[in-house]
């Protein structure tokens, strides 16, 4: 017997099988009886083994040898069938998983909403999810471990940065809000120069936003003086609000109640504000349709960020 079974010849005994008789499953086929019968026949050779009794004036009747191979044709049928849709919707740009890397906060605060608009549009295709930071998720993108990272950038200098091997958009801009632990007791708003000899919190030396910081401060001519590190923006948050600290903290901790405990720092007029780049990074190729869903609605996550009017307005 062949190691590679005749796929016409199967096709054919199939055809036999749900058919019942030659004389039908050469109708359906569009073949002469004959060829049909030829068929069987060639099939019979190849298996060694007799596959159909052949009665005059009955109905075919399958021996167990034919019924276990008819299972196993369905079986191998159906795979086949399974192959073809998957090669079509890979040809169409579709996909069955995308594995999505995405920074903590994004996670937090960006996604929910996203996703279940995205669920909405296009039910197919399973989104999973990996929380990485930037710096992680990069390398992983590279690597194909990632279709698509979520990333920030805090200074236009450092990566991630279009590449070969890379595929880098903006995706919007986020504010980085100047806040400082709460303080009714001042009676007014809380202003830049309040803040200079308080405790600032920030991420460790090199970390971006911390370069980011000092680049800012400089610029003004002040030195902000850094005694709390940590690189977990929550903790940070938590550490502003538990006492007079002063710290940059991204527009979307601060949204929907984040913001409590914590005063907004006045700077002073002509003062440039800061931000951090929302960033997709992926490697260079056409995009599927889904993964160009996703960042539209990533994008207008990152306004609505900016301008929450326009969020309700969409609404």
């Amino acid at each position: 017997m062949k190691s590679q079974p005749d796929l016409k010849l199967l096709a054919t005994f199939m055809a036999v099988v749900r058919r019942g008789s030659m004389a039908e499953a050469a109708s359906e086929l569009g073949y002469v009886p004959s060829a049909v019968s030829q068929h069987i026949a060639a099939l019979e050779r190849e298996t060694g083994i007799e596959l159909i009794v052949r009665r005059p004036g009955s109905r075919l009747i399958l021996t167990a040898a034919g019924r276990s191979l008819a299972r196993a044709a369905e079986t191998l049928f159906d795979a086949t069938a399974r192959f073809q849709d998957a090669a079509h919707a890979i040809a169409a740009q579709e996909v069955v998983e995308l594995r999505v890397g995405v920074y903590p906060s994004a996670m937090t605060y960006l996604l929910p909403r996203v996703l279940a608009t995205l669920r909405d549009r296009r039910p197919g295709p399973r989104i999973r999810l990996v929380v990485v930071e930037t710096d992680e998720g990069v390398p992983r993108v590279r690597s194909g471990d990632i279709d698509l990272l979520v990333a920030y950038r805090y200074l236009p200098e450092d990566p991630p940065l279009p590449s070969e091997a890379l595929a880098v958009s903006v995706l919007g801009s986020e504010p980085l809000i100047l806040v400082t632990g709460a303080e009714p007791a001042l009676g007014r708003p809380v202003e830049l120069a309040d803040c200079l000899e308080r405790e600032w919190v920030s991420g460790h030396a090199n970390n971006p936003d911390r370069r980011l910081l000092h680049r800012w401060a400089g610029g003004l001519g002040i030195a902000p003086r850094v005694t709390l590190e940590t690189d977990d923006l929550h903790s940070m948050l938590a550490m502003v609000r538990a006492g007079p600290a002063v710290g940059l903290i991204p527009a979307t901790l601060l949204g929907q109640g984040g913001d409590t405990g914590v005063d907004r720092v006045v700077l002073p007029p002509g003062v440039t504000p800061l931000h951090r780049e929302i960033l997709a990074v992926s490697r260079p190729g056409a995009r599927p349709p889904v993964v160009e869903d996703l960042l539209a609605l990533l994008g207008r996550a990152v306004a609505d960020v900016v301008s929450p009017e326009a969020a309700e307005g969409r609404q």
